[in-house]
This record gives C-alpha cells, structure tokens and sequence, in this order.
C-alpha cells in the first residue's frame, strides 16, 4: 500500500490533499489520509468535500467525539496514521515540535516533510533547483522552502548559472513584498506597509537565508541577500531583484534564459491582481505552479551585468509542486517524471 499522510488543511494543506485526492491514481497512490486538528462548524464543508473526493479523514483521540458529533466519520486517529502512512507531509508551523514527538519515533513512513516556516526539519528541497543533491539513504526528512525562496532560487538558477553548474552570481539582492494573508484568511491584515527587519546577520531575512541554504546541498556559497515589507492586500507577493553577474548580458540572452526555464512564466501583466485573476481562471483550483512570473516590462540590464526586475510570487502554487515531485522521489522515484506530466499544464510559459 502506497498512503501519502497530509498534516494540516491550511493554505497549503488543503489543496496539496485535493491535488493528491484527485490524481490518486496517476500518482500510483493507494489512500491518501489528512488530520485535521481543530473541530470546526466553519470548516465542516471544506472537510467533507475533501473527503468526498476520496481523502480519508484523521483526528486526535481526545476530539473524535467531537468531529462526530459535526458529522464526520474520522476513521483513524494521529499516531495510527503517521505510522501507515508511506510519506508524511506537514502542512503545519509546528513540523518540528511534530518531529520532535513523533516522526522521529515513527518506523513505518520512507519520508517526511514540512513546509518553508519550519527551518531545521530536514535537507532544503525545491523543484528543478537541487533534485541531484536529494540521497535516499540520508534524507528521509526534506524542507520544502518557501514561496518566495522559490521565487528567488528560480531566478538565480536560470539568469546565474550555466547548464553546466557554473556559477556567475557576484551579488544578489531581493526585496520581498509580501501580501498581509492569503484571501481565506480573516486576521493578520495590515493597514498600511510594515517594514521589516534584518535579523538573518549576512542574508537580511530568512528569505535569503533559505535560497543560500537550498543550493549549498549543490555545494555553492551564494552572496545574496534579502529584505521584506509587508503589504495591505490579498493577491500575491512580489520580488524586487537585482543580480550582479560576472560577466555581461543583455535582454535578449535574458529572455532565452527565461524562455527555456520551464518552471519560469513570463508576463505583460504589470498588477498582482490580474496575475493572480489569470490563475484563478486557468490554474489548479486557483494555483499557478510555476515558480516566478517575470513582468518582462520592468527587466533592465544595468552597467552591462545587473540584471533588475519584478517578478510576482506564485504562493501556495510553487511549493505544491515541489512537495509532490518529493513525495514522487520517495514512492516511485523510477517514474516521477512521467507522473509529473499530469501537472505541467499549470507551469505556464506566458501569463
């Protein structure tokens, strides 16, 4: 039996255990469970629609009662999961005090993973930028990084470096424009832009930090460096970046790069709001999976070698993408790539 364990019905969770519940079959999966924590008469249609489309839901001991009593039919409790269970995803902010308690003890599952938030849990994973660093006898927990370290790391891979792995970053900056929360959530919303900090000594924030951290497994030491603000919308983070090369290049060498990078969207689109309108029509239930989409009207070459632009995050898309083609790795790594194919229709060249 082949059972992907998915922990959390968050903005991650809750779409990551549709997409597998979905593609149950083409991913070569048996059963695909989730647990859900806190009973909630809010969230009793997300829960049984989620189920209806042939997930299988698990809840504490302590509180089957009463999910019962909303009307659910929970049918195993937390440990009996995580231990039947081929992988494990946490979809949490608490994947390490989870590993702590229990997937370090747990003997059934190959692999585990947790989400960007969770710094620590395992080797840092994401899709197309550090596949070759992944071993089956080291890495049973895996990092999938963050929106926005995917959005960074992409850019770097594809306007940086060679097919061949060398290296021509001599210095990267990024400012992250984060959006106050995601449109289903009701708190955490922001009046007016909120400045962040630089507590990350040499990186900034953990933005930065992070994207150093996923291509060190690839044995790269990247100068690069990232701040933040936090904006009063809904819609979707943007990237302000601007890479220093050790050599020139121009416009039309970068749009080659960006045009041969599949996980790459490009756009004329100058707002968050009709980028993120085009996935709501055309993505998985709203996700574009791609990792970056570069507005191609804000891209200058400065001094022939600083690349600057905008590029729009794709937030809950590119980690879903990323934690499927991990869980692939785990479970029939002999095919991920052909099981892939299912999801290239939402990494989409133009936007």
């Amino acid at each position: 039996m082949k059972i992907v364990h998915v922990v959390g019905t968050g903005t991650i969770g809750e779409p990551l255990i549709g997409l597998l519940a979905d593609n149950k079959e083409h991913f070569g999966i048996d059963e695909v469970t989730f647990h859900k924590r806190t009973p909630l008469v809010t969230e009793k249609a997300k829960v049984e629609d989620l189920v209806r489309r042939g997930a299988v839901l698990t809840v504490d001991d302590n509180r089957k009662a009463t999910f019962e009593e909303l009307g659910h039919a929970p049918k195993y409790e937390t440990i009996e999961a995580i231990e039947r269970a081929t992988v494990v995803i946490d979809c949490t902010p608490v994947g390490n005090q989870m590993k702590e308690e229990y997937y370090a003890m747990a003997r059934g599952p190959l692999g585990f993973m947790a989400q960007g938030s969770e710094y620590g849990f395992g080797k840092m994973y994401a899709r197309g930028i550090n596949d070759e660093a992944l071993q089956v006898a080291d890495d049973r927990f895996l990092q999938i990084v963050s929106c926005n370290t995917h959005n960074i790391a992409v850019l770097v891979k594809a306007l940086a470096m060679d097919p061949d792995g060398t290296n021509h970053l001599v210095d990267g900056r990024f400012l992250c424009m984060r959006r106050a929360n995601d449109i289903s959530q009701d708190g955490g919303f922001v009046a007016s832009p909120e400045v962040g900090g630089h507590g990350y000594g040499r990186f900034g924030t953990h933005h930065a930090r992070d994207a150093h951290d996923l291509f060190s497994t690839l044995g790269y030491d990247l100068n690069v460096y990232s701040s933040a603000v936090k904006l009063n919308t809904q819609y979707m983070h943007s990237l302000h970046f601007a890479l220093t090369l050790d050599r020139e290049i121009d416009l039309a060498e970068i749009r080659e790069r960006f045009d041969a990078n599949t996980r790459i969207a490009v756009t004329h689109k100058k707002s968050a709001n009709q980028v993120f309108s085009f996935g709501r029509d055309h993505g998985y239930y709203g996700r574009i999976l791609s990792q970056a989409v570069v507005a191609l009207e804000t891209l200058d070459v400065r001094n022939g070698n600083e690349i600057v632009g905008f590029s729009f995050t794709p937030q809950d898309g590119n980690p879903l993408l990323s934690t499927i083609a991990a869980m692939l790795w785990y479970i029939h790594p002999e095919s991920m790539e052909k099981r892939l194919d299912i999801l290239r229709r939402y990494l989409f060249p133009e936007i």
